[in-house]
């Protein structure tokens, strides 16, 4: 594998939950367990995961190992201050990634074969971004290329990369295969989840 960070945003206070989203528990395991085992499946390096509100109690529930924690004490901006977070951290500890892969901590149903397939295009296409294709717009999870760094410290508001890769789509290249995006944002969210969990 080429030398790329995995980067997990979770620094948000899940104001629409009502409780600390990403200790909540599917199937006896936390939220964010999830998502970094899925990633532990597929890369065994050291995984970067942003943290703001609630961050101690977080830490403390995670059981993902080989975790470097990263703070973002400008959660409440938004998404896109997590990104800018995790990229001032790379640069500050003189970090040299060929790409940092971008992941949410509330997609528990993506799957592992999906990140494999972002992972190879990027391998093929080092100066691209690898972005999601959601059908209506492109989004994370996504890689994307050093060349992009300097600009993703500019990024403002809750919208993430979203209107980045918007903006640059004549170079994003999306994998063929798809997933199952679906995020937790309300309690009504992961019932649902839980139910298309015990029915599938």
């Amino acid at each position: 594998m080429k030398n790329i960070s995995f980067l997990v945003l979770a620094a948000g206070k899940s104001s629409r939950m009502k409780s600390i989203k990403q200790l909540e528990k599917i199937n006896h395991k936390n939220l964010i367990d999830i998502t970094l085992n899925k990633i532990r499946a597929v890369f065994s390096g050291t995984i970067f995961c942003v943290l703001g509100s609630n961050a101690d109690k977080i830490k403390h529930e995670i059981t993902t190992k080989n975790i470097e924690f990263i703070s973002n004490i400008n959660f409440e901006k938004g998404l896109s201050s997590s990104i800018v977070a995790g990229i001032e951290y790379f640069k500050k500890n003189h970090y040299n990634f060929d790409g940092v892969f971008i992941l949410l901590a509330d997609q528990p149903a993506l799957e592992i074969s999906y990140l494999k397939s972002i992972i190879s295009l990027f391998e093929e296409n080092m100066d691209k971004i690898i972005a999601s294709n959601y059908g209506n717009k492109l989004g994370v999870p996504a890689i994307f290329p050093k060349k992009n760094f300097i600009d993703l410290l500019l990024l403002q508001g809750d919208k993430g990369a979203k209107d980045f890769i918007k903006k640059r789509k004549k170079t994003v290249i999306c994998p063929k295969k798809t997933t199952n995006f679906f995020d937790i944002d309300t309690k009504e969210d992961l019932i649902l989840f839980k139910n298309q969990f015990k029915n599938s």
